[in-house]
């Protein structure tokens, strides 16, 4: 613990802030990089994680955020991410709750803020990782890097590839992470001091560095690396363990073991402590998870269901390279990586094997200086800062287990922090060396400022899934996900002829892509084009017999070609699939009326209730069926029931009012029809229908007034031109006899 060299912050002499400076401007820096993304939109992934999560919902019980994970769904199913991060969704809920609703704003401004916390605490962490561990007679840590750690902040700050993290707001998992991962290395340093009599250190601090890996790995998966950060950093910086030196002893058997220092300082103990934290983290969480793995499909990870286990190797080895370049020169960045952005190698003779290449002689050159340097400084440096890049990076490099991805730049959030300690180191002795200093001043300056723009630029695009995903198309024009989203982002916009363009592409680069199909039926669908809509539908069900939705499209494309009995059964497969699908049981009650099988039909409406109780078009059905069907009282009764559960819906108040005035209930019926218009001004069938109310109950001017509303409204309907027409001949009878 005792002050490191400090030819690592005089290289760099030129670049030195007070402390609360550094933080201020690291800090305001940082977030000037993302503010542009603070009225973003919830995009890609936010759909599923915010606005469709049940969790976030004041009705949703606190208790089954433990139980449910990342996107909601239960832990113990097999369709289950097994993302188990309830700290993280609570953040969200407490967003949700606050905000009064689902406004994006307060997301973000808390993504924002938490990146700009993080990078002020990085200094901190930077002036230990890259100075060492001392501290004063009064007991207050000394920054022995002034000037390397502000740099190293600054160029974590600004790093572009961390735009995912902080403008997309799932980012928050890697961001909550983050924050309780540095907190725990911070706890860690806390529980060491150094006196005459040697160094000292506090169990309590070091359980409660245990505790906040336990709080990061709660709000992401990657936190509990930080126990083994903080044994490399005990055996590194606090017990000045000479690795290369342990590594031959172990080889050779030496009995002498204790003469490296494993033994002494209490290091044993300390790594006891947090080996046994992180093993019962871990069986804990594994425990909640329900014990199974999540289970991924080839196009998550295509490389992880390669036949060969060679050709894995290689293409997870190819990965860890992409990852590498997106550090090195973060320019290419895309919201997916996957479904074909990145083609399988699968031959040695591919150029592409260069990357890799190119990235283990760099790593192996790094831990072999990191090892065998004679500068302890540089050793302490180097273990560090490669510590940092691969630990973190683990959990995502399917090691130990198969990801669900291919690239994905949040999980280099982490890692970055050992890519800045590399790369100013680097930098320092680049400095050292050169005769022209202000060059390389000006160099460092520059990327700062390239980095900072590009930020401000991938931030924007961030803000709104049509810039995000048409961002992608240059980066991964091969990936068929990005022209799925683009497509389903028009489709949302209402230009299907565009839409249906990238889905069939989409389709043509993944012809297995079931989603795709599956939208591209329905717009053809819509277009009455249904010969086709059938083929890729019934494609899709082949392709993936358990897709519910798909199951349901094909049986209304069935029921449009009069196919009755097919649609039938591909709507109760789908039921099948899916047990609670509103939706299905709505359509299958469209197919029952239209064969007259009137009780079936609200049956299958009344299940559609059941299972969601505002679905306004099962209600509905259900009492314009009744009413046509001359069953009023049964009718009136359920209006009134869907009426309760959905008080404000103008569709239902207006079928109501309607069997209401058959009733004759003729007060009743206006005072709903009103309501109705006073919701929907410019129905031109409410005005109509209350009209006919008037005229049967005699009220004939403001059935006239009604009238002409309507056919204001829409000149085109033949019943209200004939009521209307009626309604005329005998206000003319009536003036006649008033004349006489």
């Amino acid at each position: 613990m005792a002050q490191l060299e400090l030819h690592l912050d005089h290289d760099i002499s030129w670049f030195l802030l007070p402390s609360y400076w550094a933080k201020i401007v690291v800090g305001l820096i940082s977030f000037l990089c993302f503010a542009n993304s603070y009225d973003g939109d919830f995009v890609f992934d936010d759909s599923e994680a915010i606005i469709n999560n049940k969790d976030l919902r004041a009705e949703t019980p606190l208790g089954d955020l433990w139980h449910h994970d990342f996107w909601g769904s239960k832990l113990s199913s097999n369709t289950s991410h097994k993302s188990y991060r309830p700290l993280t969704v609570l953040t969200f809920r407490l967003n949700y709750l606050f905000a009064g609703g689902f406004h994006p704003v307060g997301f973000h401004v808390i993504n924002i803020m938490l990146h700009s916390i993080i990078c002020v605490l990085m200094v901190d962490v930077f002036s230990i990782l890259l100075g060492g561990l001392q501290y004063s007679s009064k007991g207050r840590r000394l920054n022995l890097a002034p000037r390397a750690s502000p740099l190293a902040a600054l160029l974590f700050a600004v790093h572009p590839v961390h735009t995912e993290c902080v403008a997309g707001i799932v980012g928050r998992a890697d961001l909550l992470c983050a924050l309780f991962f540095l907190l725990s290395f911070l706890g860690y340093c806390k529980a060491f001091r150094e006196n005459k009599e040697g160094i000292h250190f506090s169990v309590f601090w070091v359980l409660v560095s245990v505790l906040l890996g336990a709080i990061a790995m709660l709000c992401k998966e990657q936190g509990i690396t930080v126990l083994g950060l903080n044994a490399v950093f005990d055996a590194v910086v606090i017990s000045r363990l000479d690795i290369l030196e342990l590594i031959h002893k172990v080889l050779h058997k030496d009995k002498s073991l204790e003469n490296v220092g494993l033994f002494r300082k209490g290091l044993l103990f300390r790594i006891t402590l947090l080996l046994s934290g992180g093993v019962t983290i871990l069986y804990i969480r594994w425990r909640i998870m329900g014990t199974g793995p999540p289970a991924f499909t080839e196009v998550d990870n295509p490389a992880s269901f390669a036949d060969s286990l060679f050709m894995r190797v290689i293409n997870y080895n190819y990965y860890y390279s992409l990852n590498a370049w997106l550090l090195l020169c973060p320019w290419w960045l895309c919201f997916d990586w996957s479904m074909g952005c990145i083609p399988l190698i699968k031959s040695v003779s591919d150029w592409r094997i260069i990357a890799l290449a190119a990235l283990w002689f760099c790593l192996i050159g790094l831990i072999c200086q990191a090892l065998c340097s004679e500068d302890s400084h540089r050793r302490r440096i180097l273990t560090l800062g490669l510590g940092f890049l691969i630990i973190p990076f683990l959990p995502a490099s399917n090691l130990f287990f198969r990801v669900g991805f291919v690239v994905a730049e949040r999980v280099i959030y982490l890692p970055s922090i050992g890519y800045c300690i590399l790369f100013i180191y680097g930098f320092s002795l680049l400095s050292k060396q050169a005769k022209k200093k202000k060059i390389f001043i000006a160099a460092i300056l520059g990327i700062l400022l390239i980095n900072m723009m590009r930020c401000i630029i991938r931030s924007n695009q961030w803000r709104s899934e049509e810039q995000l995903f048409r961002s992608a198309l240059s980066v991964c024009p091969l990936n068929a996900k990005v022209h799925y989203n683009v497509g389903k982002n028009l489709a949302d916009k209402g230009n299907q002829t565009a839409a249906i363009k990238y889905y069939r592409e989409a389709v043509r680069l993944n012809p297995k892509y079931v989603h795709a199909m599956n939208n591209l039926g329905n717009i053809l669908k819509e277009r009455n084009e249904l010969r086709e809509a059938e083929e890729l539908l019934s494609l899709a069900v082949q392709i993936q017999p358990d897709f519910a939705a798909a199951w349901m499209n094909l049986g209304i494309v069935q029921n449009s070609l009069r196919r009755f009995e097919e649609a039938e059964q591909s709507y109760w497969t789908a039921i099948k699939y899916r047990k609670i699908y509103p939706d299905c049981y709505y359509n299958l009650g469209r197919l029952y009326a239209d064969l007259n099988r009137h009780i079936d039909a609200l049956n299958a409406w009344r299940n559609a209730t059941v299972l969601k109780p505002e679905h306004s078009l099962a209600w509905n059905n259900m009492i314009i069926l009744l009413d046509n069907t001359g069953n009023l009282a049964q009718a009136e009764a359920v209006g009134r029931e869907a009426l309760e559960l959905i008080p404000n819906d103008h569709s239902l108040m207006f079928s109501l009012a309607n069997v209401l005035g058959k009733s004759q209930k003729y007060k009743e019926s206006e005072a709903l029809f009103l309501k109705a218009i006073k919701a929907n001004p410019n129905a031109a069938s409410y005005h109509g229908n209350l009209a006919v109310l008037y005229h049967r109950w005699g009220n004939l001017d403001l059935a006239k007034k009604h009238y002409e509303v309507s056919l204001k409204l829409d000149p085109t309907a033949p019943g209200t031109r004939e009521n209307y027409n009626l309604l005329k001949r005998k206000l003319e009878q009536l003036q006649k006899k008033s004349d006489v």
